[in-house]
């Protein structure tokens, strides 16, 4: 076994990119993940990698790009409006078909809003926030443990798959504490970065590294390429947590920290000799379908808690398919929702 501290959220995620490979960082400060930055500007030289705090977002996702055509394995951060900054580059870097990793630690908005916890940057990171037909893969902890193990992950399905992988939490996973038990040793995916633009010390044919296809048939045959790709990651890589759905009465569908409360209303509706099931999302995309078809006839109705107005709901109402009804509960400005009214919608929607 490795060893066992207690951190904070944002410095897990920046210790776990470093275990994993991270060797080049590009970033600017926004609230509420700062402190990867500043854990990063620490950390880096003593790896002999690269901190750069670049001048802005714009400036930070295109360093992004670049490190990325070199074969490094490279991460930015930001929160929400610095995500939206990025959301060009970031579409270039999947028409690049370029691996690197994300993080969005989501404060509320719209706007500037506010660096209290919110989900509200679902649509965005799912449905492709950038222009153009692309997908990212999105992963969505829980805990401080899994932001370590799924940021290692992050790094190894962007390297298999030469696509962009996202860490996306909130506020409060950003800034609590936990312990988190650290492997000896990583379990790193080495892919042969044949493609990449290391030079070429006249030996080879040079590499190029783009998303700009001028010719429509070329531009076409690239995209079915890229669809065709996100449809291998979408039958290998979806990951789910099923909790106490057998027989359960309702079925909650909740990701991120909105996970943990749910599981204390499993524990109070129990009490009330009410069953309450969890279907607990962890690649937001791909989304994990098979879960939602497997129980959509089991519970009465599902409901989806969200810290935003309702947009996974959208999500689970395609796979649920018209099999069941889907409620939805949700808390907005930074807002988070008790396990008291939690319980108080289920049992209006059971009544």
């Amino acid at each position: 076994m490795g060893e066992k501290l207690l951190m904070k959220g944002n410095e897990v995620i920046a210790e776990a990119a470093l275990r994993a490979g991270c060797r080049f960082y590009f970033g600017y400060p926004i609230t509420p993940q700062t402190e990867i930055a500043h854990y990063m500007a620490k950390r880096m030289p003593e790896v002999n990698g690269t901190f750069l705090q670049a001048e802005s977002e714009v400036a930070a996702i295109n360093m992004v790009y670049g490190a990325a055509a070199a074969g490094a394995r490279v991460m930015t951060s930001s929160s929400s409006p610095g995500i939206s900054l990025k959301q060009e580059g970031i579409s270039y870097i999947a028409g690049a078909e370029l691996p690197a990793v994300i993080v969005n630690i989501v404060r509320c908005g719209p706007g500037l809003g506010g660096i209290l916890p919110a989900q509200c940057d679902y649509f965005q990171a799912v449905k492709g926030g950038g222009h153009g037909d692309y997908k990212m893969v999105v992963l969505a902890p829980s805990s401080i443990q899994e932001l370590y193990e799924l940021t290692v992950e992050a790094f190894n399905i962007s390297d298999r798959y030469r696509i962009m992988t996202m860490i996306m939490g909130d506020g409060i996973l950003g800034q609590m504490m936990e312990t988190v038990e650290f492997k000896e040793k990583e379990n790193i995916i080495r892919s042969d970065k044949t493609w990449a633009v290391t030079g070429t010390a006249m030996e080879r044919e040079h590499n190029t590294v783009t998303s700009i296809y001028i010719n429509p048939e070329v531009l076409e045959k690239h995209n079915q390429k890229l669809q065709n790709k996100y449809e291998i990651i979408a039958e290998k890589e979806s990951r789910v947590e099923v909790y106490n759905c057998d027989n359960a009465d309702i079925i909650v569908t909740a990701f991120g920290t909105v996970a943990r409360i749910v599981k204390n209303v499993i524990k109070m509706a129990q009490k009330e000799g009410i069953k309450v099931g969890l279907i607990r999302p962890i690649t937001l995309w791909p989304f994990p379908d098979e879960a939602f078809e497997k129980y959509a006839q089991v519970p009465k109705a599902f409901l989806s808690v969200e810290l935003n107005a309702g947009q996974m709901i959208e999500d689970v109402k395609l796979a649920v398919n018209g099999r069941n009804k889907v409620y939805f509960h949700g808390r907005t400005g930074g807002m988070i929702p008790t396990q008291q009214e939690i319980l108080n919608k289920i049992k209006e929607i059971l009544a």
